[in-house]
Protein backbone atom coordinates (compact mmCIF):
# COMPACT_ATOMS: atom_id res chain seq x y z
CA UNK A 1 0.00 0.00 0.00
CA UNK A 2 1.09 3.56 -0.70
CA UNK A 3 2.75 4.76 2.56
CA UNK A 4 0.78 8.01 2.46
CA UNK A 5 -2.49 6.09 2.18
CA UNK A 6 -1.47 3.84 5.06
CA UNK A 7 -0.56 6.90 7.13
CA UNK A 8 -3.92 8.50 6.45
CA UNK A 9 -5.74 5.31 7.46
CA UNK A 10 -3.87 5.13 10.77
CA UNK A 11 -4.68 8.76 11.50
CA UNK A 12 -8.38 8.39 10.76
CA UNK A 13 -8.67 5.19 12.81
CA UNK A 14 -7.10 6.83 15.87
CA UNK A 15 -9.13 10.02 15.53
CA UNK A 16 -12.38 8.06 15.26
CA UNK A 17 -11.52 6.32 18.51
CA UNK A 18 -10.59 9.59 20.23
CA UNK A 19 -13.59 11.58 18.97
CA UNK A 20 -16.50 9.17 18.39
CA UNK A 21 -19.06 11.99 18.50
CA UNK A 22 -17.30 14.51 16.26
CA UNK A 23 -19.84 16.65 14.40
CA UNK A 24 -20.81 20.22 13.58
CA UNK A 25 -21.46 22.33 16.68
CA UNK A 26 -23.17 25.29 15.03
CA UNK A 27 -26.84 25.56 15.97
CA UNK A 28 -29.51 25.66 13.25
CA UNK A 29 -33.03 24.35 12.66
CA UNK A 30 -33.24 24.43 8.86
CA UNK A 31 -31.02 24.50 5.80
CA UNK A 32 -31.07 28.28 5.41
CA UNK A 33 -30.08 28.82 9.04
CA UNK A 34 -27.21 26.38 8.50
CA UNK A 35 -25.86 28.47 5.63
CA UNK A 36 -26.20 31.67 7.66
CA UNK A 37 -24.36 30.13 10.61
CA UNK A 38 -21.54 28.80 8.43
CA UNK A 39 -21.03 32.18 6.74
CA UNK A 40 -20.95 33.87 10.15
CA UNK A 41 -18.37 31.36 11.41
CA UNK A 42 -15.63 32.70 9.13
CA UNK A 43 -12.90 34.19 11.35
CA UNK A 44 -15.15 33.67 14.37
CA UNK A 45 -15.58 30.96 17.00
CA UNK A 46 -18.55 28.64 16.79
CA UNK A 47 -19.39 29.59 20.37
CA UNK A 48 -19.74 33.26 19.46
CA UNK A 49 -21.77 32.41 16.34
CA UNK A 50 -24.18 30.35 18.43
CA UNK A 51 -24.58 33.26 20.84
CA UNK A 52 -25.46 35.59 17.96
CA UNK A 53 -27.77 33.18 16.13
CA UNK A 54 -29.74 32.49 19.31
CA UNK A 55 -31.19 35.99 18.89
CA UNK A 56 -30.85 36.24 15.11
CA UNK A 57 -32.92 33.15 14.33
CA UNK A 58 -35.68 34.27 16.69
CA UNK A 59 -35.97 37.63 14.93
CA UNK A 60 -35.65 36.46 11.33
CA UNK A 61 -37.76 33.34 10.91
CA UNK A 62 -38.15 32.99 7.15
CA UNK A 63 -36.10 33.49 4.02
CA UNK A 64 -38.29 36.48 3.19
CA UNK A 65 -37.26 38.09 6.48
CA UNK A 66 -33.68 38.10 5.22
CA UNK A 67 -34.72 39.32 1.78
CA UNK A 68 -36.61 42.27 3.25
CA UNK A 69 -34.45 43.31 6.21
CA UNK A 70 -32.57 46.60 6.04
CA UNK A 71 -28.83 45.94 5.70
CA UNK A 72 -27.82 48.32 8.51
CA UNK A 73 -30.20 46.62 10.92
CA UNK A 74 -28.89 43.20 9.99
CA UNK A 75 -25.27 44.32 10.27
CA UNK A 76 -25.81 45.31 13.89
CA UNK A 77 -27.38 41.95 14.69
CA UNK A 78 -24.31 40.05 13.48
CA UNK A 79 -21.65 42.59 14.44
CA UNK A 80 -20.11 40.47 17.25
CA UNK A 81 -19.02 37.84 14.69
CA UNK A 82 -16.59 40.24 13.01
CA UNK A 83 -16.34 41.32 9.38
CA UNK A 84 -20.04 42.00 9.78
CA UNK A 85 -20.49 44.27 6.77
CA UNK A 86 -19.13 41.72 4.30
CA UNK A 87 -20.99 38.89 6.00
CA UNK A 88 -24.26 40.83 5.97
CA UNK A 89 -23.82 41.69 2.30
CA UNK A 90 -23.21 38.04 1.38
CA UNK A 91 -26.01 36.61 3.52
CA UNK A 92 -28.63 39.05 2.27
CA UNK A 93 -27.54 38.68 -1.35
CA UNK A 94 -27.62 34.90 -0.95
CA UNK A 95 -31.14 35.09 0.46
CA UNK A 96 -32.28 36.99 -2.61
CA UNK A 97 -30.58 34.53 -4.97
CA UNK A 98 -31.98 31.48 -3.16
CA UNK A 99 -35.46 32.93 -3.45
CA UNK A 100 -35.26 34.16 -7.03
CA UNK A 101 -33.00 31.59 -8.69
CA UNK A 102 -33.47 28.44 -6.63
CA UNK A 103 -37.13 28.63 -5.67
CA UNK A 104 -36.54 29.33 -2.01
CA UNK A 105 -34.50 26.18 -1.36
CA UNK A 106 -30.76 25.82 -0.97
CA UNK A 107 -29.03 24.23 -3.97
CA UNK A 108 -28.07 20.57 -3.77
CA UNK A 109 -24.88 20.65 -5.87
CA UNK A 110 -21.43 22.16 -5.43
CA UNK A 111 -21.71 23.91 -8.78
CA UNK A 112 -24.86 25.74 -7.70
CA UNK A 113 -23.83 26.35 -4.09
CA UNK A 114 -20.69 28.26 -5.04
CA UNK A 115 -22.80 30.62 -7.13
CA UNK A 116 -24.12 32.09 -3.87
CA UNK A 117 -22.31 35.27 -2.76
CA UNK A 118 -19.55 34.54 -0.26
CA UNK A 119 -19.84 30.77 -0.63
CA UNK A 120 -16.65 28.92 -1.58
CA UNK A 121 -15.96 25.19 -1.44
CA UNK A 122 -15.48 25.04 2.33
CA UNK A 123 -18.87 26.54 3.10
CA UNK A 124 -20.53 24.54 0.33
CA UNK A 125 -19.05 21.27 1.62
CA UNK A 126 -20.29 21.95 5.16
CA UNK A 127 -23.78 22.90 4.01
CA UNK A 128 -24.23 20.11 1.47
CA UNK A 129 -23.02 17.48 3.92
CA UNK A 130 -25.06 18.61 6.91
CA UNK A 131 -28.20 19.64 5.03
CA UNK A 132 -28.51 16.88 2.46
CA UNK A 133 -25.90 14.26 3.28
CA UNK A 134 -24.29 15.10 -0.07
CA UNK A 135 -20.50 14.76 -0.02
CA UNK A 136 -18.60 16.28 -2.93
CA UNK A 137 -15.41 17.17 -1.10
CA UNK A 138 -13.76 17.91 2.25
CA UNK A 139 -14.31 21.18 4.10
CA UNK A 140 -10.93 22.75 4.90
CA UNK A 141 -11.04 25.29 7.71
CA UNK A 142 -8.16 26.67 9.77
CA UNK A 143 -7.91 23.53 11.93
CA UNK A 144 -8.04 21.13 8.98
CA UNK A 145 -5.39 23.20 7.20
CA UNK A 146 -3.06 23.31 10.22
CA UNK A 147 -3.35 19.62 11.08
CA UNK A 148 -3.07 18.44 7.48
CA UNK A 149 0.23 20.26 7.19
CA UNK A 150 1.57 19.08 10.55
CA UNK A 151 0.62 15.50 9.69
CA UNK A 152 2.25 16.00 6.26
CA UNK A 153 -0.88 14.95 4.45
CA UNK A 154 -0.23 17.97 2.25
CA UNK A 155 2.53 20.46 1.52
CA UNK A 156 0.12 23.09 0.27
CA UNK A 157 -1.26 26.15 2.03
CA UNK A 158 -4.16 26.83 -0.33
CA UNK A 159 -7.42 25.30 1.03
CA UNK A 160 -8.55 23.94 -2.34
CA UNK A 161 -5.19 22.26 -2.99
CA UNK A 162 -5.23 20.82 0.53
CA UNK A 163 -8.72 19.50 -0.14
CA UNK A 164 -7.56 17.79 -3.33
CA UNK A 165 -4.65 16.15 -1.50
CA UNK A 166 -6.93 14.88 1.27
CA UNK A 167 -9.47 13.56 -1.23
CA UNK A 168 -6.72 11.50 -2.85
CA UNK A 169 -5.59 10.02 0.47
CA UNK A 170 -8.88 9.49 2.31
CA UNK A 171 -11.69 7.11 1.27
CA UNK A 172 -14.80 9.01 0.21
CA UNK A 173 -16.82 7.40 3.00
CA UNK A 174 -14.66 9.34 5.48
CA UNK A 175 -14.57 12.72 3.72
CA UNK A 176 -17.46 14.27 5.63
CA UNK A 177 -16.41 13.04 9.05
CA UNK A 178 -12.73 13.86 8.58
CA UNK A 179 -13.42 17.58 8.82
CA UNK A 180 -14.99 17.28 12.27
CA UNK A 181 -12.41 14.79 13.53
CA UNK A 182 -9.62 17.23 12.66
CA UNK A 183 -11.54 20.20 14.04
CA UNK A 184 -12.13 18.49 17.40
CA UNK A 185 -8.49 17.41 17.57
CA UNK A 186 -7.31 20.88 16.59
CA UNK A 187 -9.38 22.48 19.31
CA UNK A 188 -8.40 20.15 22.12
CA UNK A 189 -4.89 18.80 21.45
CA UNK A 190 -3.23 20.03 18.26
CA UNK A 191 -3.80 23.71 19.00
CA UNK A 192 -2.09 26.45 17.03
CA UNK A 193 0.40 27.39 19.76
CA UNK A 194 1.99 24.88 22.11
CA UNK A 195 0.21 21.73 20.89
CA UNK A 196 -0.15 19.00 23.52
CA UNK A 197 1.95 16.37 21.76
CA UNK A 198 2.41 14.42 25.00
CA UNK A 199 -1.35 13.82 25.15
CA UNK A 200 -1.87 13.23 21.43
CA UNK A 201 -3.12 9.85 20.17
CA UNK A 202 -1.26 10.55 16.92
CA UNK A 203 2.16 11.28 18.43
CA UNK A 204 3.67 8.00 17.15
CA UNK A 205 2.58 8.61 13.55
CA UNK A 206 2.84 12.41 13.34
CA UNK A 207 6.01 13.76 11.67
CA UNK A 208 5.67 16.99 13.66
CA UNK A 209 5.25 15.40 17.09
CA UNK A 210 7.31 17.06 19.83
CA UNK A 211 8.95 19.43 17.32
CA UNK A 212 7.73 22.51 19.13
CA UNK A 213 9.61 24.91 21.44
CA UNK A 214 8.43 23.60 24.82
CA UNK A 215 9.30 20.00 23.94
CA UNK A 216 12.61 20.90 22.29
CA UNK A 217 13.58 22.87 25.38
CA UNK A 218 12.70 19.93 27.61
CA UNK A 219 14.69 17.52 25.45
CA UNK A 220 17.68 19.86 25.47
CA UNK A 221 17.63 19.98 29.28
CA UNK A 222 17.50 16.17 29.48
CA UNK A 223 20.43 15.91 27.06
CA UNK A 224 22.56 18.27 29.16
CA UNK A 225 21.93 16.12 32.21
Amino acid sequence: MNPHLAQAQKIIKRLKKAYPNAKIVLNFSNHWELLVAVILSAQCTDKKVNEVTTHLFKKYLTLDDYVNVKPKEFEQMIRPTGFYRAKAKNILASAKMVKEKFGGKLPRTMEEMIQLPGVARKTANVVLGNAYGIVEGIAVDTHVRRLSRRLELTKHDNPEKIEQDLMRLVPKKDWFRLTYLLIDHGRTICVAKNPKCDLCPLNTVCPSAFRFPRFEKSMAMKTRR
